[in-house]
C-alpha cells in the first residue's frame, strides 16, 4: 500500500489532480475541510466497492484490496491527519527518532507549494537522510 500511496501522491495527487490537492500545500485554509479531503472520501468509496465486489459477487481478491485501502485509510488518518498536521489535537509530542523523521520529511514536502518540484510522496517509509538529520 506504501507503494501505491506513494505513486498516486506523486503522479496523480501532484499531477492530473492538483487542482484537489494544492490547497492542502497552502497554510491558509477557508474551511476545516479541503479540497485534497476528497482522495480519501474516493478511496473509500473504492475500498467500498471492492468490498461488495467480494460479499456480493464471491470474487475473493475484494476482500484484501478493500481491507488494504480501508487499513492504509486509518493509518493515513492517524499519521498524516492526527499525528503530523495536527487536525486533532492528540499525540502531540514524541521524542521518538522514527516521529520526528516523518514530521520532518514531510515538513519538506510541505516547502514546495508548487505541482512539479516536490520530495518525500510517501508517507511511513523515510528517506535515511531525514534520520540523519535528527538528533539522538
Amino acid at each position: 500500500m506504501e507503494f501505491m500511496a506513494w505513486f498516486s501522491h506523486k503522479y496523480i495527487m501532484h499531477g492530473f489532480l492538483w487542482s484537489w490537492h494544492k490547497d492542502h500545500h497552502v497554510k491558509n485554509h477557508h474551511s476545516w475541510f479541503e479540497k485534497n479531503d476528497r482522495f480519501f472520501l474516493f478511496y473509500a468509496f473504492v475500498s467500498m466497492c471492492f468490498f461488495i465486489s467480494w460479499s456480493d459477487f464471491g470474487m475473493w481478491f475484494g476482500l484484501p484490496i478493500s481491507l488494504g485501502i480501508f487499513l492504509y485509510g486509518c493509518t493515513y488518518f492517524i499519521v498524516h491527519d492526527v499525528f503530523i498536521h495536527r487536525r486533532f489535537k492528540f499525540f502531540n509530542k514524541s521524542n521518538n527518532r522514527y516521529a520526528k523523521a516523518l514530521r520532518l520529511a514531510h515538513k519538506i514536502h510541505h516547502k514546495n507549494i508548487n505541482k512539479k518540484g516536490g520530495e518525500c510522496f510517501g508517507m511511513l517509509f523515510i528517506p535515511f537522510k531525514y534520520y540523519r538529520s535528527i538528533q539522538k
